[in-house]
């Protein structure tokens, strides 16, 4: 099967995905940033190689496609290099049918407002008014109506954590195969913003009411006439007036698109006030004493306030001063393991001094320096007990997580009960194999630099808590500052706000 023409459809596949938090002093620049092209492209997705259907029925054309570990705002001149690649290959490949549009939603960039709306303008322009665009989303991003205009399709994820990333790229590219064979031209897409900002840890699919929300998208999808739906909840640490949760019901119906987008739109704002952290939560301290007290073990604490995967810089030594503050962990009568705090020196000097060698450190701070008390360097003595990385003589570590950069050198050095890893670059650990070869299920305690527990930690953990820490993804949104988004908005407004007017706009 193929385009109504008898030609194979020519679909391109690019884009440029970060999340970033705009309380965060990191600046994203080129370097931090993924870039993939030609057949390496092709083969980031399962659904482009020669035994899948739809090869049959497409000629793909890879185009460029950046990603980076989310973080602070975007440079510039970094996002300029980047939209010009993009757009500049989009109009050398010739007349595209589709466009697979490979994005986050949550991109902020210095200087601009609305930096998805920006880039799929120019995306647009460079396509021409005849090519179908299907956009791929978190449902972390933001959905102006600026940016969702010049798109035909967009979908986003429906489960947090995002256990279905690759599945919803993978339905953005079928959903577009299937509108261009079909020849039925663009869809209608209802459009409704809903005025409730709140962060992911809140918004987990896990719970209620989050889960029988996602859960009706797929038999909203499957009514006849209806060719996707989608639930945005925002990005909370972006300060633009974007920021909000929002709902797009795309189909060949349009008054069916606007009720159904009208009722996934008025369930969330009935549901606002029922959204809870997706574990239970206290300050630093109290985590800290909760998790020494228990026999759970392993247990975990997520240092949510700089997680690097929601756009923390991960530079912070705050949690690391918290747990040498406890007897307990500072005598050795239990064990903390803390990964994951980006200190290049600090490294650098762990990999002089070597392996057994005790080193006296200003750990963190590297980038957060003088944001608050919070953020200043701590000076750690300890003993340096593991170091890793490609210019470890012999190392067989495991190199990272491959969604984003390997960290580069990473160095353990122990204090008391307390092992902390200083890595070269910012880097999450989320799997078990980004541990290298410390094993976290040998600690009594381990504190990572994360939100809700990704599926390998939450599986380890024998019991676990959020700890609401200070920081450029802080859970506490009323303290960090937000006065661009537009008021009014839950939680930052609550009493005396009458129900919003939900009604969608067919773009």
């Amino acid at each position: 099967m193929t385009s109504p023409t008898g030609r194979r459809l020519r679909i391109g596949i690019g884009g440029m995905s970060i999340e970033s938090s705009q309380f965060c002093p990191h600046r994203a620049t080129y370097d931090d940033f993924r870039v993939t092209r030609k057949s390496a492209l092709l083969d980031r997705y399962t659904w482009t190689r020669p035994d899948d259907g739809l090869t049959e029925r497409v000629e793909w054309v890879p185009l460029v496609h950046a990603v980076s570990l989310p973080g602070g705002p975007v440079e510039r001149a970094t996002y300029d290099r980047i939209k010009t690649e993009l757009t500049g290959l989009i109009r050398e490949s010739g007349p595209l049918d589709g466009l697979v549009y490979d994005i986050h939603g949550a991109m902020s960039v210095v200087g601009l407002v609305d930096a998805e709306a920006d880039l799929t303008e120019a995306v647009r322009a460079a396509t021409g008014p005849d090519t179908l665009i299907s956009a791929a989303m978190d449902l972390h991003g933001n959905v102006s109506r600026r940016f969702a205009e010049p798109l035909d399709l967009l979908t986003a994820h429906r489960l947090a954590p995002h256990e279905d990333a690759w599945e919803t790229r993978e339905r953005a590219a079928r959903k577009l195969v299937e509108r261009l064979v079909s020849g039925r031209g663009r869809p209608h897409r209802a459009w409704v913003q809903v005025p409730v900002l709140l962060p992911g840890e809140k918004t987990s699919t896990r719970l209620e009411p989050a889960a029988s929300l996602y859960g009706r998208l797929a038999s909203v999808e499957a009514l006849d006439g209806v060719v996707d739906a989608a639930v945005w909840v925002g990005y909370a640490w972006a300060d633009e007036e974007r920021c909000r949760a929002a709902v797009v019901v795309t189909a060949d119906d349009p008054e069916l698109a606007v009720d159904r987008a009208r009722s996934l739109a008025q369930e969330y704002w009935d549901v606002r006030r029922d959204f809870v952290f997706v574990g239970p939560t206290g300050d630093a301290d109290e985590c800290i004493a909760r998790a020494v007290g228990s026999t759970a073990r392993p247990f975990l604490i997520s240092d949510s306030g700089d997680n690097p995967t929601a756009g923390g810089v991960g530079d912070l030594a705050y949690m690391l001063g918290r747990l040498l503050a406890h007897e307990e962990l500072a005598s050795g009568r239990v064990t903390a393991l803390h990964p994951g705090i980006t200190d290049p020196p600090a490294v650098a000097a762990c990999f002089a001094a070597g392996v057994g060698a005790e080193v006296t450190l200003r750990v963190g701070g590297q980038v957060s320096a003088g944001t608050g008390p919070h953020a200043e360097p701590y000076e750690l003595t300890g003993t340096v007990t593991a170091l890793e990385g490609a210019a470890v003589p012999g190392s067989g570590a495991p190199r990272g997580n491959p969604a984003y950069d390997d960290g580069g050198r990473t160095a353990a050095v122990t204090r008391g009960g307390v092992t902390v890893v200083l890595t070269e670059r910012r880097k999450p650990f989320h799997t078990r194999a980004d541990f290298g070869t410390l094993d976290p299920r040998e600690f009594d305690l381990v504190v990572v630099k994360i939100g809700y527990l990704e599926p390998e930690l939450h599986e380890m953990a024998a019991d676990w808590l959020l700890a609401l820490t200070p920081g450029g993804v802080d859970q506490d949104l009323l303290r960090l500052g937000h006065h661009k988004v537009a008021r009014p908005l839950y939680p930052f407004d609550d009493e005396g706000f009458e129900d919003p007017d939900l009604t969608p706009v067919l773009l």
